[in-house]
């Protein structure tokens, strides 16, 4: 199971109706939020995040007591000292915290990137999975008769 964990949320989409997306580089503004999408398929979970012009060097993953954090930057392609114009893509760091269930096996998440897209595969862990019981006994052979 998947906890999304982002009080703020609602906070920082309303600053960004006022003030823009989190514009600015690096360390002058607090971390933007990824939008992301997951969701069970079979056993495993999918988590999709929309990281558009982020380069893949940027990425950093890792987990730590079954909470997954999720980092990436990206740099405004204008060069420094250039007059911008026009600034409309975000820069800077985008982050993203999720709270992972006991019931997944964090040690075989798989990631990729493409697209623009991060997709994270994560495993449901085998004693997660339901299994059959088989039962066993009421056999009639190993009944022992009684004479009398």
């Amino acid at each position: 199971m998947l906890m999304r964990t982002d009080p703020f949320r609602e906070f920082d989409r309303l600053a960004q109706q006022f003030f823009g997306p989190g514009t600015g580089t690096g360390t002058d503004h607090h971390p933007a939020a990824m939008a992301m999408d997951a969701y069970r398929s079979g056993d495993e979970f999918l988590v999709h995040f929309d990281l558009p012009g982020i380069d893949p060097e940027t990425i950093e993953l890792d987990v730590e007591r079954n909470v997954l954090n999720v980092r990436a930057e990206r740099r405004s392609p204008a060069p420094e000292g250039a007059e911008l114009i026009v600034a409309e893509r975000p820069a800077g760091t985008f982050t993203r915290q999720l709270f992972l269930g006991e019931t997944l096996d964090t040690d075989r998440i798989d990631a990729s990137y493409e697209a623009g897209v991060l997709t994270l595969r994560i495993p449901v862990a085998e004693q997660a999975k339901p299994r059959r019981i088989q039962i066993t006994g009421g056999a009639r052979s190993d009944r022992r008769q009684l004479s009398g």
